[in-house]
């Protein structure tokens, strides 16, 4: 299994650091705390990239590979930053039927990156969701509150610009 690196070039501050250490030295010898420590970490850094599971490895003295199959196992973990605009592309029966599957397509190509990433400048994040409920507007796609309905692909870079 293959360790992914974050598209996102990892910022984290020094007072970062220090909060996830407190956290992590005061459940050192409880095994049973790395859930808490993670979801605690990702409260701190906003998401779990590899350096911070790397710190709670080293620090807890637990494999890598097992930290990062919790991260990848448990939807409530997220390996890449949130972007400015959260684009989320609705892949529920009526939106795929109508092509939400292109515009997928389309976006991932337009900002070089895929499902649940961020592009560099952290400025889109991009990932696919269930049915929101708004199958009379198939295919949807979200950018944070903004909801555009009844699209194609070639609506993509129009949307997109809207928010450069």
């Amino acid at each position: 299994m293959g360790m992914k690196q974050s598209t996102v070039p990892f910022t984290g501050t020094s007072e970062q650091k220090e909060a996830l250490l407190k956290v992590i030295a005061e459940h050192k010898n409880d095994k049973d705390a790395l859930m808490p420590i993670m979801q605690k970490a990702q409260e701190i850094y906003g998401y779990l990239p590899i350096e911070v599971q790397s710190i709670i490895s080293d620090e807890m003295g637990i494999p890598l590979e097992k930290i990062y199959g919790i991260a990848t196992f448990y939807s409530q973990f997220a390996l890449n930053p949130k972007g400015k605009y959260k684009i989320s592309v609705c892949l529920g029966t009526a939106c795929y039927v109508k092509g939400a599957g292109d515009i997928f397509n389309k976006l991932q190509e337009v900002l070089k990156i895929s499902d649940g990433e961020c592009t560099p400048d952290r400025k889109f994040s991009l990932e696919s969701c269930r049915c929101i409920g708004a199958c009379g507007l198939a295919p949807v796609i979200t950018i944070n509150d903004d909801v555009y309905g009844k699209i194609t692909a070639d609506d993509v870079e129009k949307i997109l610009a809207k928010y450069e």
